[in-house]
C-alpha cells in the first residue's frame, strides 16, 4: 500500500542512520558503539554541581568482543 508522505524537513541523518520515506520491508541499520565514562559524564542541564571526588572508570575489556554484528539481509 502506498505511503501519502507531507513535507520533510532533514536536519541530520548519523553514519548510522537510515532516512526512509514510504514503504518498507526491511529496515536494518548496522552500527556498535562502546563507551566509557566516569561519575558526572553525562549529566546536563544548567547549575550543575558535581562531586565526584574518589571516581575511578574501569575501561580493562578481557572479553575484546561484545556483542559481534552479523550482517542479517
Amino acid at each position: 500500500m502506498p505511503a501519502i508522505v507531507g513535507a520533510i524537513k532533514v536536519n541530520n541523518v548519523s553514519s548510522s542512520g537510515v532516512f526512509l520515506v514510504g514503504d518498507a520491508f526491511r529496515v536494518a541499520p548496522f552500527s556498535d558503539a562502546k563507551t566509557f565514562a566516569g561519575a558526572g559524564s553525562f549529566n546536563t542541564g544548567d547549575y550543575l554541581n558535581v562531586r565526584s571526588d574518589r571516581s575511578a572508570t574501569n575501561v580493562n575489556d578481557s572479553d575484546v568482543f561484545d556483542q559481534n554484528m552479523t550482517a542479517t539481509l
